[in-house]
């Protein structure tokens, strides 16, 4: 089954893409939700019109996001853990902490596009992904020391 995603859904797509999902995922989930349409010729014709309408703003947001990159590109993270005597980390450091680490100095990103590669369970150096716009994404090394 083929639907257009009405907003940004993780590990799906993008608002305004056209995506395949299984039938009892669109059904059961995403169309009652409101968070996709099922892709009939009229929907697609309406997203081509309204895609093109919104080209130049689409065109703004993608260049703000690419500012925001570049001047995330030289951000250093430091986030302190509690630890036991072994370096071993008492839970783990998700993207909740690198948020709000973000927040302190002043960028303002949503935690659901924050995307770290491995759990991190120890003191030491690690890199977060984060997808800032579809096309634009940047990756952060952030350090997790003891506390």
């Amino acid at each position: 089954m083929q639907v257009i995603l009405k907003e940004d859904v993780v590990n799906l797509g993008y608002k305004d893409d056209i995506v395949t999902v299984k039938d009892g995922y669109g059904r059961n989930y995403l169309i009652p939700q409101q968070k996709a349409v099922i892709a009939s010729e009229s929907a697609k014709k309406v997203l081509a019109e309204n895609l093109r309408q919104r080209a130049h703003k689409l065109e703004k947001i993608k260049t703000d996001a690419q500012a925001l990159a570049a001047k995330l590109e030289s951000v250093s993270l430091t986030i302190g853990a509690k630890t036991s005597s072994t370096g071993t980390i008492f839970g783990s450091v998700t993207n909740i902490q690198i948020a709000e680490s973000l927040g302190k100095q002043g960028f303002d990103v949503d935690r659901k596009t924050i995307t770290i590669k491995e759990q991190v369970k120890e003191v030491g150096s690690y890199k977060a992904l984060i997808k800032l716009h579809k096309e634009v994404s940047v990756e952060i090394p952030f350090e997790v020391i003891s506390e």
